[in-house]
């Protein structure tokens, strides 16, 4: 068997024998079974990319837990900020007490509306935003991916959260 047949193989054996324990733990960061499997199914493909590289047996379990919990803790990073602005954006459309029907209906209605009012920010910075906020993302990293100054993502992420502010509250804007 050759060494890439080799590693194929132990790839499948690693995957087949360690996904199930790696979703719970994933499944216990998150607390959603499509986002834990989304999230193990993206540490697997970085081994599988660097599985030459990289160690096996356990140092393998090793490393794909340490990828998947820090890829789970970006993406509660990540949901906690969305919920954050949800919570703000419903409490600006609405100071009344509702029930519990009716506050689904409202979130549903904040997703929507934070999802319409991001695709309504400028590319250039609809962008930097997303990289900062939904792929965590630092100024540096951004600026490399980009090809901009450190300085100019900073500015430009200040001015997409400005503009997503005045998208949901309905203010006028000006757009440069």
């Amino acid at each position: 068997m050759s060494s890439s047949a080799e590693s194929e193989a132990e790839f499948i054996e690693l995957f087949n024998g360690f996904y199930a324990k790696l979703y719970r733990i994933v499944w216990g960061i998150c607390g959603q079974g499509e986002a834990a499997e989304e999230i193990c199914q993206e540490a697997f493909l970085r081994y599988y990319e660097r599985r030459d590289r990289l160690p096996g047996g356990d140092e393998a379990c090793y490393w794909l837990i340490r990828v998947a919990k820090n890829l789970a803790l970006n993406y509660e990073k990540r949901r906690r900020r969305e919920n954050e602005v949800y919570r703000q954006y419903s409490l600006q459309a609405s100071k009344t007490v509702r029930n519990d029907g009716e506050h689904e209906v409202l979130a549903d209605e904040s997703l929507k509306a934070v999802q319409k009012a991001l695709s309504m920010v400028p590319y250039k910075l609809r962008i930097v935003l997303i990289l900062k906020e939904y792929a965590d993302y630092p100024y540096s990293a951004i600026a490399k991916i980009l090809h901009i100054t450190e300085n100019n993502v900073k500015i430009r992420v200040f001015r997409a959260r400005q503009h997503l502010i005045k998208l949901l509250s309905g203010e006028e804007l000006y757009v440069p």
